[in-house]
């Protein structure tokens, strides 16, 4: 039985990658927070792990105080340090680090692959870019390391539920125009990707954990109308969001368009591909 150590294991997707696994004949072990701060401890639960998934931070849904921008780079950075210095003491080393990014290092300006791209110059980005630094160190190691760079993870809890109260009141609309890029992965997919990775040995690197077919905001929300059956005829206007939310607010209205040709070149077929089918299979299950 291989084992996999996870940091995160609370959250949306940590719940649900614990639960996947834990059926799948893995011992899934968690990595709390006051372990990362407890050296030995860690080391212990790292030279036990064959695998460490790293989902650890803040979540990026909310008001970007200053504070609050502190605490979403230090909970990513500072994590992701803690546990490459324990595999760096390990006797024992795990066989593969898996840690995460978000496609918020992709510029908006069109649709990008990990090949073809370019990148952002604003917070969300370079925090990716300076998350993405300290996991790659386990690379020099000699541990198998890989990226997953998260669209938005719909699925029964998570973003979904923040998004669907509105429109089960029949208030929901676009963000704006509802023209900005949404990709998203299903979380049954999102799932798969791990094991299909855990799985292929020869696969390493960056890879964007998205549906081979990203939609726009107004693509999100007609699904979501559908799905429900409930209108969708009021724009949230984007400046109500920058009162909530402020910088943000970008998350919410300043999507990204990316494609997952890493994986699909890999041969990992997407279950849940249109965001039409993805929403009506979350809302509708019975």
């Amino acid at each position: 039985m291989k084992t996999i150590a996870i940091t995160g294991s609370s959250g949306f997707v940590g719940t649900n990658i614990k639960s996947f696994f834990s059926k799948k004949d893995f011992e899934v072990i968690s990595i709390k927070r006051e372990d990362l701060k407890n050296k030995a401890k860690l080391l212990s639960i790292i030279e036990k792990a064959h695998i460490v998934i790293n989902l650890a931070g803040a979540n990026i849904i909310n008001r970007w105080t200053d504070s609050y921008k502190k605490l979403l780079y230090n909970s990513r950075i500072d994590t992701t340090k803690a546990l490459v210095h324990a595999m760096t003491k390990a006797k024992v080393k795990p066989e593969l680090f898996i840690s995460t990014s978000a496609v918020g290092i992709y510029s908006n300006k069109d649709c990008y692959d990990e090949e073809y791209f370019k990148y952002s110059d604003d917070f969300l980005a370079n925090l990716c870019k300076d998350w993405e630094t300290e996991a790659l160190k386990a690379k020099e190691l000699e541990i198998r390391t890989a990226i997953f760079r998260f669209g938005i993870v719909l699925g029964k809890g998570g973003a979904l539920e923040k998004m669907l109260l509105p429109f089960k009141m029949g208030v929901g609309g676009t963000i704006g125009a509802g023209q900005q890029h949404f990709s998203f992965i299903h979380i049954e997919d999102l799932l798969n990707a791990y094991k299909f990775l855990i799985e292929n040995v020869d696969l390493n690197g960056m890879f964007n954990l998205t549906s081979p077919m990203p939609t726009t905001n107004k693509g999100l929300t007609k699904a979501l109308g559908t799905a429900l059956n409930r209108p969708t005829l009021l724009p949230v206007p984007e400046f109500m969001l920058n009162l909530i939310f402020s910088e943000g607010a970008k998350v919410l209205t300043d999507g990204q368009c990316v494609e997952p040709k890493r994986l699909v070149d890999s041969g990992f077929v997407f279950k849940h591909t249109t965001i039409d089918e993805t929403i009506n299979s979350i809302v509708n299950k019975k």
